[in-house]
């Protein structure tokens, strides 16, 4: 596993981290997330990001039951505050009242001290930027948190919170975290020159755009049993994939990794690394295996032939937008 610093700062996190989005709540559940958790760590991987919002905290109670039995200072935890926690109107956004309180229900569910990147999860147009700034800033003095970072926010906003962090003297942003992936590159126009300037990295999502890019959905075939395109409760945003077009350039990406010796989910985490300000890319994963898979694209550099024949390939999807 190779290590990248989280933009400007100093923290080392592997190129591949393991993230904890789906549902956890079950024995069955936590006995998935505890043997991921340690295939990561046998792997050399040591960023694992999750979000008070996964489940409504239960991810963040799997994350942090799993990480127990590791020394805290061997892995970088992140994880988010934005969307509803509760039914009240200030259960919700990036005020000063919700940040302060979720940020402890946080540490409480992952059963840990501090929080090294916090991210505000979406941007709150009714709550001023500065008042954000200000409660993160304040929860790094109180050692709360270490780093603070956003998600999804656009090159405007990032510009505009790097702008007032300078000015009121607020420690700066260390993080964006985006979707990215080969069907999804909108930041690579603005977002990316725009957080390099401000010294954001990048750890993006969706690297392998909710499974696609492994290969396993067929043009012209039913989604297998068992899988997120199979399962009504989660492929909302993956069913927008399922089309032949799409399927039909996933299977022609899946020849030419066979034809690098590797898997085609490599390649795509290799593609996605190949952006200097990408810190880290965040997989799902369900079973040790598939962690272990990923985790081999760290250090694969491809080639400006195999970025050039990428290209090739992707051109009849390249306008293509998934439904959100």
């Amino acid at each position: 596993m190779k290590y990248r610093n989280l933009g400007r700062t100093g923290l080392k996190v592997s190129e591949i981290g393991l993230g904890s989005w789906l549902t956890y709540g079950t024995a069955a559940e936590q006995k998935a997330a505890d043997a991921c958790v340690e295939a990561a760590f046998e792997q050399g991987i040591n960023f694992f990001d999750t979000a008070n919002a996964y489940n409504r905290g239960e991810g963040e109670k799997a994350i942090g039951a799993a990480l127990g039995k590791y020394e805290r200072s061997r892995y970088v935890l992140s994880t988010k505050v934005f969307f509803p926690m509760g039914d009240g109107p200030n259960d919700r956004g990036l005020s000063r009242k919700h940040i302060m309180e979720q940020c402890e229900a946080s540490l409480k569910r992952l059963g840990t001290d501090y929080i090294d990147v916090y991210f505000c999860h979406r941007y709150d147009s009714e709550t001023p930027v500065d008042e954000t700034l200000r409660a993160l800033d304040d929860l790094t003095a109180q050692g709360k948190i270490l780093y603070a970072g956003v998600s999804e926010w656009t090159a405007a906003q990032i510009t505009d919170a790097a702008g007032i962090a300078e000015r009121r003297n607020l420690r700066p942003l260390a993080s964006n975290q985006p979707i990215y992936n080969l069907f999804e590159r909108y930041i690579e126009d603005e977002v990316l020159p725009v957080s390099a300037a401000a010294g954001l990295g990048q750890v993006v999502f969706s690297p392998l755009a909710q499974g696609i890019l492994t290969g396993k959905y067929k043009p012209g075939q039913q989604p297998a049993a068992g899988t997120r395109g199979a399962d009504d409760t989660v492929n909302q945003v993956i069913g927008s994939y399922l089309r032949d077009d799409v399927l039909n350039v996933t299977q022609e990406l899946n020849l030419l990794a066979e034809q690098q010796g590797i898997k085609l989910s490599q390649l795509a985490l290799a593609w996605v690394l190949r952006q200097p300000g990408v810190s880290s890319a965040i997989i799902g994963a369900s079973r040790p295996e598939q962690v272990r898979e990923n985790a081999e694209a760290s250090g694969i550099v491809l080639s400006e032939e195999t970025l050039t024949r990428i290209e090739q390939i992707m051109e009849p999807v390249k306008d293509f937008a998934p439904a959100r």
